[in-house]
């Protein structure tokens, strides 16, 4: 038995995190021990038997169907990630041997993409959150004060959730950065589902609960939101206060790339802040962004030559 299973602790928190009145059930005037539903009262609902879910909850091996998860699903009234999720970990939560994960690269039609829409600021994110390469625009709305080809070295890339915690002028940047950093906990949280033998994986979540309090607050929540598309108000240190929708994309041929967009409404003050940043970094070589750097006329940390024989 083992009661710090991930699915386990995902059952148990959510079902502490729903009250008899939230499903429907009487409290015929109990006093309760703990919070939340008791387990017979979620096997009910979900049409197993007490012991049965009991055994699921205590990590126990069981098998479940994909019925029997998604009524359990529904007794939780989990939303539709948290539904995929609960899913993941009872596949993953049976594997003997973790796969080892192979190194990170960015492919050269993707480094094409990426150069050509420099009017956009996009970046390439993989499966930690790392960030495997950005253009221009995407360099300067959101890491300015980073080297432009830190992308490029796979031992110290910029990992977005690193930053959104531990980084000073990153947290500066999101005038919303609650609403932020429990997207980037909700990430996380699918990101390891997905890839439980990472160990760099399990380092980042290591690093982050050694150094940031908020961040432990967060992850106990399980919390669980994939970040395929959100809108964020930002305090940019040159144009300003601005609102842009950032989207993420899977890379068909790499399920666990991500390339993410960061758009402004067409003919908003967003949208001229986001046009004047481009001017600022410049266009083409020799241009001088906002930092001081000197532009490139490729999608930063996306060189081939750097590219060649790394991975994260």
């Amino acid at each position: 038995m083992d009661r710090r299973s991930p699915l386990g602790e995902f059952l148990r928190v959510r079902r502490a995190q729903l009250s008899p009145d939230d499903v429907g059930l009487p409290r015929y005037g109990d006093r309760r021990r703990v919070p939340g539903l008791r387990r017979e009262e979620v096997a009910m609902l979900a049409g197993v038997s007490a012991g049965y879910y009991t055994r699921l909850e205590q990590g126990q091996p069981v098998n479940a169907s994909a019925e029997v998860l998604d009524a359990i699903a529904a007794a939780l009234h989990l939303t539709t990630a948290e539904r995929e999720h609960l899913h993941v970990l009872s596949t993953t939560g049976h594997r003997t041997r973790p796969a080892t994960p192979r190194a990170e690269r960015v492919s050269a039609d993707l480094r094409m993409l990426l150069a050509t829409m420099d009017h956009v600021p996009a970046l390439v994110v993989g499966r930690r959150n790392d960030v495997l390469a950005w253009n221009r625009t995407g360099h300067a709305l959101l890491a300015g004060h980073l080297d432009p080809a830190a992308p490029d070295d796979p031992d110290t890339r910029p990992n977005l959730s690193r930053l959104v915690f531990l980084d000073a002028p990153t947290r500066a940047l999101y005038r919303d950065w609650p609403a932020k950093a429990r997207a980037v906990v909700g990430n996380l949280r699918t990101l390891t589902a997905r890839n439980p033998g990472d160990t760099r994986l399990a380092a980042l979540i290591g690093e982050l609960t050694d150094h940031s309090p908020e961040f432990v607050a967060l992850w106990a929540e399980h919390t669980v939101d994939p970040c395929s598309r959100d809108v964020h108000d930002l305090a940019h240190p040159v144009v300003g206060e601005l609102t842009v929708t950032q989207q993420a994309f899977h890379v068909p041929q790499e399920p666990h790339q991500s390339l993410v967009t960061l758009t402004a409404e067409p003919g908003s003050p967003s949208a001229a802040a986001l046009t004047a940043l481009r001017q600022a970094c410049g266009t083409g070589e020799g241009g001088r962004g906002p930092a001081g750097r000197r532009g490139v006329p490729t999608a930063a940390g996306t060189s081939p030559a750097r590219d060649r024989g790394r991975g994260a």
